[in-house]
Parts: structure tokens; sequence; C-alpha cells
């Protein structure tokens, strides 16, 4: 006990100090961890808006097929990116390989089934009439979205939540394709793991607890929107 309360303690010092080296890493989870979810969100809240409206007859296997990449590992889409990024690989030449943008790709792999199949839930529970009175009234295409939208935006909302509080936790994408790399690819949990080999806990204890407030953080808004859309 005595253990677990001295690395506390020093771990609190050690983030009341402002360590520029442990708000580095941060910075780094933060900055790939948003951008992947923003560019997730770009592409997967159109294509799950499309899958969900328009009469697709195979609509019931694409839903399978995201409910199915929902639980698919890290380390296997990690090992996916790796052999086309790989000097040996596809893209090779472009040097993707232990850079931030690498850990980006392999992130966006991750949550865009996330983001697509939460974003077909939410459109799915919006009555299609909506939809049809806003093109009978002479909306166009495009307006008629937006409506459907705007009534699916807390479900839609809800999605982007939990895509970001699925990246900023993972740790096989980011040490397969980013390297752990000091201050350029090192996130919180690939950090907390070198710390953990190293035997030095009390850097990884500071990175846990700015994790878990995080992810607190992304679940008291997440209950906050699921809570609304449920009204």
């Amino acid at each position: 006990m005595g253990f677990f309360t001295d690395s506390l303690l020093s771990a609190l010092k050690l983030l009341l100090s402002f360590d520029p080296d442990l708000w580095e890493i941060v910075g780094v989870s933060l900055r790939v961890s948003l951008i992947s979810t923003a560019l997730a969100a770009l592409f997967g809240v159109p294509a799950g808006f499309f899958i969900a409206i328009r009469p697709i007859s195979f609509k019931p296997a694409i839903i399978t097929v995201l409910n199915t990449l929902l639980a698919l590992p890290t380390v296997v889409i990690g090992l996916f990116v790796y052999t086309f990024i790989s000097r040996r690989g596809v893209f090779g030449p472009l040097d993707l390989l232990y850079t931030q943008n690498a850990i980006i790709i392999g992130q966006i792999i991750l949550i865009l089934p996330i983001v697509m199949a939460f974003t077909i839930s939410a459109i799915s529970r919006i009555d299609t009439r909506y939809r049809k009175t806003a093109l009978t009234l002479g909306a166009s295409q495009v307006q008629a979205a937006l409506v459907v939208l705007k009534e699916a935006r807390f479900g839609i909302t809800a999605a982007i939540v939990a895509a970001f509080g699925r990246v900023i936790s993972e740790i096989g994408i980011s040490m397969i394709l980013g390297g752990n790399i000091q201050g350029f690819t090192r996130t919180m949990t690939t950090a907390i793991a070198l710390e953990y080999d190293k035997g030095e806990f009390i850097q990884a204890v500071a990175l846990g607890i700015i994790l878990l407030a995080i992810s607190l953080s992304v679940n008291i808004l997440l209950n906050y929107v699921q809570g609304r859309v449920n009204k």
C-alpha cells in the first residue's frame, strides 16, 4: 500500500510541476486522436447516412460487417497497415512508417466502422417522413439531408465521442506504426507501457491519471449525449 501511495503522490507532484516531457506526450496523444476522429467523422457520417437512407439490397450484410469490425483488435490493424507502409510495402516510398500520420491512418481504420455503424443506427431511428416532407415542400436533396442530420445530431455526436474514446486509449496501432519515438510518436498508452517495462512507475502513473481523466470526461459527455438521444 505504501508503494502505491508513494507512486501516486509522486505522480501528482509531477503533474503539478507541468513537466514538459509529460505534457508533450499528452499533446501527441490528443493531436493524433483528434485528427483521426475528425477525419473518420468526415468520411464516416456521410457514408453511414447514405447507407441508412438508400434502399440497398445488401444493407444487412454491410451492417454485419461493420458490427464485426467494431471488435477488431488494434494490433491486427497495426500489422495490416504496416504491410502497406513499410519499406517493402506499396506505400513504402512515402516514408509514413513511424510517423504521426501512420498512427492517424491506423486509428481512422479502427474507428471508421464505429462512426458508420452508430450513424446508421441514429439515422434509422428518424421517421422517413421528415425527409419526404422536406422534399415535397421543395427542399433540395442536400437540404432534406440536413433536416435528417439535424434530427439525428445527438446520435451522431455520440458516435463521434465514442470513436474518440476508442482511439485515445488504444496502444497496438500507436506502438506498431508509431514506434514510440520520444517527442514525436510517443503517446500516453505507449509511454505507460515503456515506463512499466523500465520499472519507472511515476510517469506511468501520472499519464494514467491523465488518461483516466480524459476517459471519464468522454464517458460523461457520451452519457449526456445518449440521454438527449433517448428523450
